[in-house]
């Protein structure tokens, strides 16, 4: 393997407990990954050293609380390549980053009629907003389908593209791990005249990402998925795409001036955080943005390709026709990402009998039922990768699902 996993996984703490006597297989990064000992003690350090709101107070630890959060965005800027500081935007998650740009730059800029295409690869945080769109001003979606592989179908993206005002796609799936060929897709958003929106939290921590070379106008990522803490997200606009968009929610922070006439909206990145952000949630994001870029993004992505081809010939060769995984079969096409049937039994019913042998699996729909519809199921079971994930915990899989099947033999 590219990466010492048995090195990296005594860096996190939740990974040396036991469970009814035995080790904790986590394989569900997709939903949340677990911590490292950095990030927390980043966050610890925080509040026990230089807790105070943020460029207000003009006393030493309010200026120490000022430098690490502002010093947290200059991290993730880095980390993603973004121009400036400037042009990241700290939110709640990715789901209020995506929110924000349908809510305000949709509203302000669509009208009835107004066509935004979707891929049938997205997550709800990138369906609902615009559904609701609909709903209020009328606009239309199209939709980008995908191949009977899990690959998008680009085939006939121009005409899909043609006349349309936003293109809003997921640069990875959480589904299928599907990799999407994200520079071409804004390239012919930009050629229909149309704005690029790119959710990217799958992206993010299991690959190089270079936001600027994408091109797109805005970018939205969460901090829960890269080794940082609940609580913070990302959006990356560009300077031209932010300033066209207003104010996202009002109050403090945010102003520059307020009067009993009106206000004034505070510079970029401010004017879209109102009110005390999530400082020790950002110094978490920052550090592990540390922590990824200690170990190499080029190496994470090696180990999960390397990780990904031994547990696709690994299980197929267990289980043959009687497991189905989901996407591309091409290991450096896709993710660490699973989503796979078991013969009759219903995921639920898998990852409970996984959960006995302490095989951390998710069941669902994975918050993407649009694309459950297109594969023709209610539900899967999911298994998913990062940097902590070897051989042995794809192996400990494997036996899980042998003991379901066993459980619910015919």
């Amino acid at each position: 393997m590219t990466l010492d996993v048995a090195t990296i996984k005594k860096d996190f703490p939740l990974l040396q407990r036991e469970v009814r006597g035995s080790r904790l297989v986590y394989l569900d990064s997709a939903n949340t990954s677990q911590k490292p000992r950095a990030v927390l003690d980043a966050m610890e350090q925080y509040y026990e050293r230089s807790n105070a709101n943020v460029h207000r107070g003009t006393y030493k630890i309010a200026e120490e609380a000022t430098a690490a959060l502002e010093g947290a965005r200059a991290k993730v800027r880095r980390f993603v390549n973004a121009g400036t500081d400037r042009n990241v935007v700290f939110t709640k998650n990715a789901t209020e980053a995506l929110n924000l740009v349908a809510r305000s730059w949709g509203a302000k800029h669509l009208r009835a009629g107004d066509a935004v295409v979707l891929s049938e690869l997205e997550h709800h945080a990138n369906i609902v907003p615009w559904h609701q769109l609909a709903e209020t001003h009328g606009i239309e979606l199209r939709w980008i389908p995908i191949t009977p592989d899990g690959q998008l179908d680009v085939g006939d993206l121009d005409r899909i593209v043609d006349g349309a005002k936003v293109v809003s796609f997921s640069a990875m799936s959480n589904v299928l791990g599907t990799i999407t060929p994200v520079e071409r897709i804004v390239a012919a958003a930009h050629d229909a005249g149309a704005v690029a929106i790119v959710d990217a939290s799958q992206h993010v921590p299991h690959l190089p990402t270079d936001v600027r070379a994408w091109g797109a106008d805005f970018v939205a990522f969460t901090g829960h998925k890269l080794c940082g803490p609940t609580g913070i997200g990302v959006l990356y606009g560009t300077e031209e795409a932010l300033d066209a968009t207003p104010p996202f929610l009002g109050g403090g922070e945010m102003i520059l001036q307020v009067t009993k006439d009106g206000f004034t909206h505070n510079e970029l990145p401010w004017k879209f955080e109102a009110g005390t952000p999530p400082i020790a949630e950002a110094v978490g994001l920052g550090a592990a943005c540390d922590y990824l870029d200690g170990l190499g993004m080029e190496e994470v992505r090696q180990h999960e390709v390397e990780l990904t081809a031994y547990t696709l010939r690994t299980l197929t060769e267990r289980f043959g026709d009687d497991l189905d995984i989901h996407g591309p079969a091409e290991p450096a096409a896709r993710g660490g990402v699973f989503s796979f049937s078991y013969k009759d039994v219903h995921p639920h019913d898998l990852t409970q009998v996984f959960d006995e042998h302490n095989v951390c699996v998710r069941a669902g729909h994975h918050c993407a039922k649009p694309l459950m519809q297109v594969l023709g199921v209610n539900a899967t079971a999911r298994a998913s990768l990062y940097v902590y994930n070897d051989t042995d915990d794809i192996d400990a899989l494997g036996d899980a699902i042998e003991a379901a099947g066993d459980f619910f033999a015919f």
